[in-house]
């Protein structure tokens, strides 16, 4: 792995990653397609110090993965312009996560069942009245063209962590002007 050269804005809080991990809500997987970088976006789980997210079990992410399963999973977000009275100064705060390890299939229905339980924690919390059942995820099927929705796995190898924290009193708005420093 390669040092960061921002080094000083590492983060190396794991409580602060696993949080920043667990509440943002999509990322982004980059695969290698042969020689050409296929990244795409998803909606995603942290749980059990894995990236969990699920699909088709065909297409070309699932093709991509069967011959190269080394990915790259990255989640960031921006939470404004800094700015700052010389204008190469001005700066983004930000937060961003890039985890490297290996994708694998979630094979058992039961962990699948966990996983894909997970995510309505997460994306609908308290909207169903009762957990997620194994026949359910069993018999279900996609709507679009009714194939069987896969879980999927990486298992981070490496973690890397940014962050540059929001100054409130430097943080741009619109109608603000160098004058209101």
């Amino acid at each position: 792995m390669r040092p960061m050269i921002h080094a000083q804005r590492k983060c190396e809080d794991q409580e602060k990653i696993d949080l920043f991990l667990t509440k943002t809500r999509s990322g982004l997987l980059g695969l290698a397609d042969g020689i050409q970088p296929y990244v795409v976006p998803l909606n995603y789980v942290w749980w059990n110090k894995c990236i969990y997210f699920h699909g088709l079990s065909s297409g070309r992410k699932i093709s991509v993965i069967q011959q190269n399963n080394l990915a790259c999973f990255t989640v960031f977000e921006e939470y404004g312009t800094v700015t700052a009275p010389v204008p190469a100064k001005t700066d983004t705060a930000y937060m961003s996560v890039m985890l490297f390890g290996n994708v694998e299939k979630v094979d058992q229905s039961d962990d699948s069942t966990e996983v894909l339980q997970q995510f309505l924690y997460k994306y609908v919390p308290g909207f169903y009245d009762r957990p997620l059942s194994k026949v359910h995820v069993e018999k279900y099927r996609s709507s679009l063209d009714h194939q069987a929705v896969s879980v999927y796995r990486l298992r981070p190898q490496t973690i890397t962590a940014k962050e540059n924290p929001i100054d409130n009193q430097n943080i741009f708005y619109p109608g603000r002007s160098v004058s209101d420093n």
